[in-house]
């Protein structure tokens, strides 16, 4: 919804929410074309429309919200600084989780120990405890199944959008897939007894 004024007990809508308004029903690549002609309002469209959804996906990789924010700050700046070099033919949603994908894996790769914070006793809502049951079963997962576990089940890419997220063949992003959703079974059966 365009940013109002009033006057006189008249709404107005201001010419800069009609521009911002205008930027939100662009699509992604139209966005960056507009971006790269100069209208730096578009970058921030860009933003606004993926900044939630990578720290959501970088959060259930590497287990940390606080360092997921950092990682979603970064994947933005490359972003920015490469935007240039982007591909109009490709998706911008797959090149731009490729590069959240790979900030979160060498993230995993540096020696940190994580707190749990999914041991926090919750009995008064369901809810809490379930997502909670579901992020912890996640992060036991090896990496590399719980990256396309994260991809499917929990951001709902398609299985051809995976395989160029993670840089993997089809048919290694159906066989992980497969694995991670019995082992991720095994782990939350127990829970939810």
């Amino acid at each position: 919804m365009p940013a109002t004024l009033k006057r006189n007990g008249q709404v107005v809508v201001t010419p800069r929410a009609l521009e911002r308004q205008a930027l939100h029903e662009l699509d992604d690549g139209r966005l960056v074309l507009e971006h790269l002609s100069g209208d730096h309002q578009a970058f921030g469209t860009l933003v606004d429309r993926y900044q939630t959804r990578l720290l959501n996906f970088i959060n259930r990789t590497i287990g940390d919200r606080e360092r997921a924010e950092d990682l979603v700050q970064e994947v933005f700046i490359r972003v920015f600084r490469h935007l240039h070099r982007f591909d109009q033919t490709k998706k911008f949603s797959t090149w731009i989780y490729t590069i959240a994908s790979n900030l979160a894996k060498n993230e995993l790769r540096r020696p940190l120990q994580f707190e749990d914070t999914t041991a926090r006793p919750d009995d008064l809502y369901r809810k809490r405890f379930l997502k909670e049951a579901v992020d912890q079963c996640v992060d036991q997962l090896p990496t590399h199944h719980r990256a396309v576990f994260v991809l499917r089940e929990l951001e709902g890419k398609s299985y051809a959008e995976i395989a160029d997220i993670t840089g993997c063949n089809l048919g290694t992003v159906k066989s992980r897939l497969n694995r991670a959703r019995n082992s991720f079974a095994q782990l939350i059966g127990p829970l939810l007894e």
